[in-house]
């Protein structure tokens, strides 16, 4: 039986669309990853970013990789239903930790998180793979946007840098280019969702999110994991996060010491 904040229903909805609302997910959550957030803000990692050009009103900040250092998150990582929720969805024995990341968009920030996938970003390829998407504040039109179904497309998306814009590697052909979904009449997902609600989809989903027009700021938690097919990549260029002195070589599963494995049936 799956756990009792999902059903069947969800199971088939990730398989078959890429990405599902899960209602209440962090919900007991809310108050430790907002402290986690704010410990990240004020004393950011070295993978730290601020995503906006001269000019661009608002703060669009983001980071990675924290969840080692921030006591709120490895307590969250632990202590919520989210690994096995991910091990539901993904059909997946095991569940590995990859990695964390938050996002903020301060009020005024008109600047959309670009349609992207995950997936090519990463060192890492397999079928079993979840991120979720929390809001840590109540949300509308700067909730998450995914193309529903984009995860089965025959290629990648390309990679591309958020702020230079420039090509993340040097083989662009072997991607097809980023589309424009809402000019496409692609079928996109999004909800209004309440803090400690999660969106979950497959590294290979197409997301994006608007800016943030509001008079409030839009915290979100991310947890990206990985179960049981997921393997190693090489890829023709550094990646994000690039997690410098791996030594992992094509085929292999994550190291279990860098990458632990956080719930098992």
């Amino acid at each position: 039986m799956p756990h009792s904040l999902i059903s069947q229903d969800h199971i088939e909805a990730f398989q078959r669309d890429g990405v599902v609302l899960i209602r209440g997910l962090f919900a007991d959550h809310v108050e430790a990853l907002r402290d986690g957030v704010a410990e990240n803000m004020d004393a950011p990692g070295p993978y730290a970013a601020e995503n906006l050009k001269d000019g661009e009103g608002g703060r669009f900040f983001d980071d990675y990789c924290n969840w080692t250092r921030i006591a709120a998150f490895q307590d969250v990582i632990a202590q919520s239903p989210a690994a096995e929720v991910a091990a539901d969805l993904m059909g997946s024995s095991q569940v590995q930790m990859f990695h964390d990341h938050v996002l903020v968009k301060e009020p005024g920030t008109s600047k959309a998180t670009p349609w992207h996938s995950d997936g090519p970003y990463y060192f890492v390829e397999g079928q079993h793979t979840v991120s979720f998407w929390s809001p840590l504040d109540p949300v509308t039109d700067a909730s998450l946007r995914c193309v529903a179904g984009s995860h089965k497309w025959a290629k990648p998306v390309l990679p591309t840098r958020w702020l230079s814009e420039e090509d993340f590697y040097p083989n662009p052909e072997d991607y097809m280019p980023v589309p424009d979904p809402d000019a496409e009449g692609m079928d996109i997902r999004e909800w209004a969702m309440e803090p400690g609600d999660a969106v979950a989809f497959h590294y290979h989903t197409l997301h994006g999110a608007r800016g943030n027009t509001a008079t409030t700021r839009r915290r979100a938690f991310s947890l990206r994991l990985v179960g049981d097919d997921a393997r190693y990549v090489q890829r023709p260029g550094p990646t994000s996060p690039p997690f410098p002195g791996h030594d992992m070589v094509d085929g292999q599963r994550l190291r279990e010491d860098w990458f632990p494995i956080i719930f098992s049936r």
